[in-house]
């Protein structure tokens, strides 16, 4: 399963380039130096539409939670102390947070480091919130699967370095410059500490129940566990993708939006458990959290970047102003959606996916 999404989301944009007459070898150079996509410029019309539409989508959950709250009531929590490896993960936080933002010249030949550490030490943190909280998270209750998660995650985000190849939204200023070998092992080490921030975050948001009140039954999506639908969604998606190079103005999004599609119709199509299940019924709790944790992450990420020596910038077409650090502010949506990918990954390597469902 995995080696045919990698091979649908890493081919098919090679072989759009390809068909297009595109010179192949700007897509595959290591590191990514060459800078070639021609952004286009930014359009109000499309930033308020876009605006809109990201409102009308999050708005009926935010109104639905928000009624379903006020007459929920959340379970008592049993108190715990903050254990003594949260604390020793507060004090590396805030020590590898203050080396990142600062240039103390004797920290000079380790400023580039900072960002894996910081981050290791964010997953420790919230571990420990989600122990204090209910007695029980991931980094405890599964070791081995949260251990798997770190090389999962590198493999996981450098296929999004790939397909950013096709779009260039973002590239990377303050270091270098490397061989091909440093680069490597510089990016994927932080690399290797997104999913278990995601996922580690979406436990402790499970800890909150009023946050997904009433969504255990809202609305129903009985299509998402369909045949036809998962072949189409691996289509269109699929065709998207053979574009996405040759119209990277045009078919940026794709590269949020198809990965999560094709991920999630190969799951369907074989009979595998995915998040969506849960929609089907109109259970959309798993969901939100993902989302919502990928977007907690997201603000982490992006407010340490914006003072960081080694960091990543971004351009992105049509809508790329409003900027919240780094990030323009719409740009803010593609969290939502990245966290849906990563509990796809989590299903994948038997993550917490429900039992095998019924598919039509």
């Amino acid at each position: 399963m995995l080696a045919v999404f990698l091979l649908l989301t890493g081919g098919l944009p090679l072989l759009g380039v390809l068909a297009g007459g595109l010179p192949l070898r700007r897509y595959l150079e290591f590191p990514p130096q060459t800078r070639y996509v021609d952004h286009a410029a930014f359009s109000w019309w499309l930033f308020v539409f876009l605006a809109l539409l990201i409102l009308g989508t999050v708005a009926p959950f935010v109104i639905h939670v928000l009624r379903q709250a006020r007459t929920a009531t959340a379970p008592p929590s049993p108190a715990r102390a903050f254990p003594w490896w949260g604390c020793a993960g507060l004090g590396c936080g805030a020590l590898f947070w203050l080396l990142s933002w600062t240039r103390f010249p004797w920290f000079q030949n380790f400023q580039a480091f900072t960002f894996t550490p910081l981050w290791l030490s964010y997953i420790i943190v919230i571990n420990a919130l989600s122990w204090r909280r209910t007695g029980r998270c991931l980094m405890c209750r599964r070791p081995c699967f949260f251990l798997l998660l770190f090389p999962t995650s590198a493999v996981f985000w450098w296929l999004f370095e790939y397909l950013n190849r096709f779009v260039q939204n973002w590239y990377y200023v303050g270091g270098g410059p490397y061989d091909a070998w440093e680069y490597f092992w510089r990016a994927t080490l932080p690399f290797s500490t997104v999913l278990p921030a995601v996922l580690s975050t979406t436990g402790w948001l499970e800890s909150f129940p009023r946050l997904t009140a009433g969504l255990e039954d809202f609305i129903r999506l009985p299509a998402v566990r369909s045949y036809p639908w998962a072949a189409l969604l691996l289509l269109g998606f699929g065709a998207g993708l053979v574009g996405i190079g040759r119209w990277p103005n045009v078919l940026f999004p794709l590269l949020w939006t198809a990965p999560l599609a094709i991920l999630a119709a190969l799951l369907t199509l074989a009979g595998r458990p995915t998040l969506f299940d849960g929609v089907r019924q109109g259970d959309w709790r798993r969901v939100v959290r993902l989302a919502l944790a990928a977007l907690i992450c997201g603000f982490f990420w992006e407010m340490w970047n914006s003072h960081s020596l080694a960091k990543w910038v971004y351009e992105i077409p049509y809508v790329g102003r409003f900027h919240l650090f780094e990030m323009p502010v719409l740009g803010y949506s593609g969290y939502l959606l990245f966290g849906l990918e990563c509990g796809l990954i989590a299903d994948l390597f038997g993550g917490d996916a429900p039992a095998r469902p019924d598919v039509h």
